[in-house]
């Protein structure tokens, strides 16, 4: 069986390590393992997405879609050190070191939790959310990617702002077009080494 980063069990045997994301705001270790997303590294885009973004509101919920083991979530919790910031991702082994690393960071307002289809009313993953980053898992293919935004930006609260790190040649354009066709419209704020930094905000 192949093993993806978006499987909720990955079956690659373990094999932890450490990779460092160094900011001029700030400098995590994180763990992380086989079967997760970009084990061996921060990933690019990730690191762009961070690089370029202006700071979170210090205030609400904000939600890191697509998790993985915490850069962005954990990021978005040091940034803005009063808000609650929730991680969710489909990988449980991704959510555990997640998990590892906020506490490891001493990162007290981030928290993971499985990705649920439909959150229980009130829950912290129902939103609304004051804001949304995310490097979306691109590789779950269009239709599941197109399900997953439409369910979460619709979490978004009023006047919140979504980024996204989308590669061009993993079809950053043609998401973007297709976030205008559906509500969302997006605009380009950044592009480096291919990548494309989206925004949208929810309008009412």
């Amino acid at each position: 069986m192949t093993s993806h980063y978006f499987n909720p069990d990955p079956d690659t045997p373990s094999r932890t390590a450490t990779v460092t994301l160094l900011l001029p705001d700030l400098h995590l270790r994180l763990t992380t393992d086989r079967g997760v997303f970009s084990p061996d590294r921060v990933d690019l885009g990730t690191r762009i997405l961070l690089e370029t973004v202006p700071a979170p509101p210090d205030h609400g919920t904000l939600l890191d879609l697509g998790c993985g083991y915490g850069p962005i979530a954990l990021t978005m919790a040091r940034r803005a050190p009063h808000a609650t910031v929730v991680g969710v991702d489909t990988n449980r082994r991704a959510l555990d070191l997640a998990r590892r690393n906020a506490e490891a960071n001493n990162v007290p307002n981030a928290h993971f939790h499985p990705a649920p289809e439909v959150p229980d009313p009130g829950a912290p993953l129902a939103g609304p959310f004051a804001a949304l980053w995310s490097n979306p898992p691109i590789r779950i293919g269009k239709n599941a990617l197109h399900a997953l935004l439409t369910t979460w930006l619709a979490r978004l609260e009023e006047g919140a702002h979504a980024h996204l790190v989308v590669h061009r040649n993993l079809g950053a354009d043609s998401l973007q077009r297709w976030l205008d066709t559906v509500g969302h419209p997006a605009e380009r704020v950044a592009s480096r080494a291919g990548y494309r930094i989206l925004r949208t905000t929810r309008h009412p």
